[in-house]
């Protein structure tokens, strides 16, 4: 889903007072979204968000069992859904620990319906954008490890079979059409004597 269809979102509300707890989920629900779970403390919180996976989860930061804090860091941390946390704290140091904790966006209390929209788009596209750069991030991990077994493996050939550097690469090249695989598979043959020439 990109970060500006938020007309249909899933959202987990946690927030203790009863009260407050009705309002954000009316007002979710006026702005069009489904409200898949409503919370009392924190740790109701983590476990619907592993249950329902929702698009986003909206934490109080003060809840009796465990805090919103600690809980939007398990959420958070698991990438299981956006966290917006809401307080009825506006200092620095809650909305730096909010932030460390994960959370990608911030609501003070008291709200109103023009307050969630914004704080839901807003947090959406950091939500989005945390997700594709570790994409990109475990991705290039992926080509490095890949890259290092290529090295690793014309090593091998260079040493045991007395080929040059462009002839080791040419010979995992081949191997690796041959075989119908990757060239880090056909390298990791190679480093595991499973393959030689």
């Amino acid at each position: 889903m990109s970060f500006e269809a938020t007309n249909s979102l899933r959202v987990v509300v946690a927030e203790d007072e009863a009260v407050i707890r009705m309002d954000l989920v009316e007002m979710l629900s006026e702005l069009g979204h489904e409200v898949v779970g409503e919370a009392g403390n924190g740790q109701q919180a983590v476990d619907l968000a592993r249950e329902q996976l929702p698009d986003v989860v909206f934490l109080d930061v003060a809840m009796p069992k465990r805090d919103g804090l600690s809980a939007a860091e398990e959420i958070a941390g698991a990438e299981l859904a956006a966290v917006i946390m809401v307080t009825a704290f506006s200092d620095r140091e809650i909305a730096q620990r909010a932030a460390d904790a994960g959370a990608v966006a911030f609501i003070v209390k008291p709200f109103t319906m023009n307050d969630l929209q914004p704080a839901l788009t807003l947090g959406l596209a950091r939500w989005h954008q945390v997700q594709s750069l570790k994409k990109d991030v475990a991705n290039l991990s992926d080509r490095a490890r890949a890259t290092e077994v290529v090295e690793q493996a014309k090593v091998i050939l260079q040493r045991d079979h007395g080929m040059s550097e462009a002839e080791a690469f040419g010979w995992l090249r081949r191997a690796a059409m041959n075989k119908r695989v990757t060239l880090a598979e056909a390298a990791a043959a190679v480093r595991a004597g499973d393959s030689n020439p």
